[in-house]
């Protein structure tokens, strides 16, 4: 086994303050796209508000091909730190809403790396990298996020999925689903996700030694919320918050569960072993 990559905190620290914004028109187009995606009836057009978090199908980056790594993602060292860690991954996130975004309308996103850290994991170091984003329309505050991503080192052969936490057997509201790799592939198409591990099969099994396509971190939340709205479509939200606790794969059945409590809900994934896949909280206004 190779020794680990040496990791300069400081350096990567000076990360800390970069910042990046971009405007875009919210087209109705991807909220169209997700609409199908999630076998809705009926989706948002042009004057609507943008359901939480379809945000992720815009301000997306459009890096050159000669830019993007041997993993799919861009390579290191842009507005992102230079981690010198394979693997990275979107460990959880947390969102306050305060004015709904509006389809057809412009809209501006600014970012900026809030924090960078460096722990020791049982497989060896991560690097968490807090990113923030704030949208507006109008000059007006709508959404403000945080995201959390951690790399890691790369296994160097198959391994078994670590015991998880147990899962509530049954949520009082419950969707079944197995995911397919057309989910999968349409979901990256939506958000520009070039990461091998959500639709080359070849690369998730012999290089990042999964057991099968990976479903997206953020497609999972996503299916935890349409969840809620679904069940109360009148509520308004007024913050989301969510962490990965164990991976979800294609083929395997997964349970999308959820209960109501007295301010919001409280949101799982249940895998075909009984472990939680994903734990959401969403509050309502």
């Amino acid at each position: 086994m190779s020794a680990p990559p040496a990791i300069d905190l400081g350096y990567l620290r000076e990360w800390i303050g970069r910042e990046q914004s971009s405007e875009q028109v919210i087209d109705p187009f991807p909220a169209r796209a997700l609409t199908g995606l999630l076998d809705r009836t009926a989706g948002p057009g042009e004057g609507d508000a943008l359901l939480l978090p379809w945000h992720w199908l815009y301000f997306l980056d459009a890096p050159a091909r000669s830019q993007i790594g041997a993993d799919g993602h861009p390579q290191r060292g842009g507005f992102l730190p230079p981690v010198p860690l394979p693997r990275r991954m979107w460990a959880a996130g947390r969102m306050q809403a305060h004015a709904p975004l509006v389809i057809g309308r412009k809209a501006r996103k600014v970012s900026t790396v809030r924090n960078i850290d460096l722990k020791d994991g049982k497989t060896g170091p991560l690097v968490f990298v807090t990113v923030a984003h704030e949208l507006s329309q109008d000059d007006r505050t709508c959404l403000v996020e945080e995201q959390n991503i951690v790399y890691r080192e790369a296994l160097t052969a198959p391994a078994p999925s670590p015991p998880g936490e147990s899962a509530p057997e049954m949520g009082e509201w419950d969707r079944e689903l197995i995911p397919d790799s057309a989910l999968l592939f349409r979901f990256s198409a939506l958000t520009y996700n070039g990461h091998r591990i959500h639709y080359d099969r070849d690369y998730a099994m012999q290089v990042e030694f999964y057991p099968a396509l990976v479903v997206h971190g953020p497609l999972l939340a996503t299916l935890l919320l349409d969840l809620v709205q679904r069940e109360r479509p009148h509520a308004s939200l007024a913050s989301f918050s969510f962490r990965a606790l164990r991976p979800a794969f294609v083929g395997a059945p997964l349970r999308i569960c959820g209960a109501s409590t007295a301010t919001g809900a409280e949101l799982w994934t249940r895998d075909a072993d009984g472990f939680t896949g994903m734990k959401a909280t969403a509050v309502f206004a």
